[in-house]
């Protein structure tokens, strides 16, 4: 038996085979079934990276928790392998307290990671979201979180500003939308271009979906978008594509449905993450051969590309992210909220996604999230695009936008390009987290 196996069979044991006093009921990482333990109050001590010793009530315990048990597995350490997950299993809970979250969504990735079993954990909740995946708990899922968090509106508010400047005195207007935001950034835009002085112009919206769990409801949001613009006045066709057929970069012309005259703006919400990185420049190329108006970009602040062939760094920089995102959660919903347990369910997908699953196999294609920070979509976009700063109206909308959510949101500066325009930056408790821009041929 292999150590791998062994590691597998011991650690399952452990988990599945302890008791206690101290009752608790949730889902298990590793299976969807409920899974009770009881146990006794811990009063547990770990090494801390820094020197010394820590336990669970310290600041931030799961962090380094969690740290200390990547770093075991890059190391290959097997019997401390195991302490360290019994301990997190022991400790985490997906009802608990922030670091209680965090140790059990991470948990499942270190597990993966430690028994080489990533590629059929992430298929396995992919199919359970899919199953689970509806119309109506989609639409309340994201109308709850934009209305307690400008995380997706801010970049909306930014993107449909750039476009309708870029869109002025045009009438043949086409939106090719590579986003998974499930059209929610296009009711505005469709009210404010009825509203415009001047007749009001035709729309087109083809939206490329990359997503498997957007597609199983993109029927009823097709429908729901051309009754609104019909009660708009807005001429208005829609387009709908399965982007997973194919890789991004080879979509056509004709099969984006691009016609003469048309004024074309290309909107990418958090969607080029999702492009396997040695495909983004091939994609980008293919943005530049529409010659768009417009190409407007929204991606979340993280790098998870520069280091993902080294697991710890791109670990530290995952619970970097996740912790600020899970942090800013617990702060916007109630801690009974069903709209959080789902946000945060939905990164254990992602968790699982970035730190243990080959690249290489494209296991699910358009789910690659891989991230990278704004400077570093700057230097890929630049080969082709020219970046259009947002001017002082399209600002002025993002901060009345912020005014609308609790304090602690605000515009910060790109920290790597503090001397040349790089967008707008959304920043949560000044830690920049949402990023946003606009380009032009």
């Amino acid at each position: 038996m292999t150590s791998v196996d062994s590691l597998y069979n011991n650690t399952l044991f452990i988990f599945f085979t302890q008791k206690s006093s101290m009752e608790r009921t949730h889902l298990s990482p590793y299976t969807n079934h409920p899974q009770t333990t009881t146990k006794q109050p811990i009063s547990h001590t770990y090494s801390d990276p820094g020197g010394g010793e820590a336990g669970p009530d310290n600041d931030k315990w799961a962090s380094k928790l969690l740290l200390e048990c990547a770093q075991s597995i890059s190391y290959k350490d097997y019997g401390k392998i195991n302490h360290l997950l019994w301990m997190l299993n022991e400790l985490s809970s997906p009802y608990g307290d922030c670091d209680q979250k965090l140790a059990y969504y991470f948990l499942q990735a270190l597990f993966c990671k430690a028994t080489e079993s990533g590629n059929r954990c992430y298929k396995s909740l992919i199919s359970v979201a899919d199953k689970s995946h509806c119309f109506d708990s989609a639409r309340k899922l994201i109308l709850k979180f934009q209305e307690v968090s400008p995380w997706t509106t801010f970049g909306h508010v930014a993107s449909n500003g750039a476009i309708l400047e870029a869109f002025d005195g045009e009438n043949k207007l086409h939106i090719i939308d590579i986003s998974n935001t499930l059209c929610t950034q296009w009711p505005t835009l469709l009210e404010a271009l009825a509203t415009r002085s001047d007749d009001t112009p035709s729309l087109k919206l083809t939206v490329v979906v990359t997503s498997t769990m957007a597609r199983s409801i993109m029927k009823e949001i097709t429908q729901r978008m051309e009754k609104f613009a019909r009660l708009m006045g807005v001429p208005f066709e829609f387009n709908l594509i399965n982007g997973s057929n194919k890789r991004l970069w080879q979509l056509t012309k004709e099969e984006l449905n691009v016609q003469e005259g048309e004024a074309i703006a290309v909107n990418c919400i958090g969607a080029l993450r999702r492009v396997e990185v040695e495909d983004r420049g091939d994609v980008i190329r293919l943005f530049s051969s529409l010659n768009p108006r417009i190409v407007t970009v929204v991606e979340e602040e993280a790098d998870f590309t520069s280091s993902r062939f080294d697991f710890v760094k791109c670990f530290e920089e995952c619970l970097r992210y996740y912790t600020l995102y899970f942090e800013m959660l617990e702060e916007s919903f109630t801690p009974t909220s069903n709209e959080r347990l789902m946000l945060e369910r939905e990164c254990s997908r992602g968790i699982v996604r970035v730190l243990t699953c080959d690249d290489e196999q494209n296991i699910d294609s358009g789910d690659c999230e891989r991230r990278e920070k704004g400077n570093q979509w700057c230097e890929r976009l630049k080969e082709h695009f020219s970046l259009v700063g947002f001017s002082d109206d399209v600002v002025d909308d993002v901060k009345a936008l912020l005014k609308r959510y609790r304090t602690g949101w605000s515009l910060a500066h790109d920290r790597t390009n503090s001397n040349e325009d790089s967008g707008m930056m959304l920043a949560w408790k000044d830690e920049p987290v949402v990023w946003a821009s606009a380009w032009k041929p």
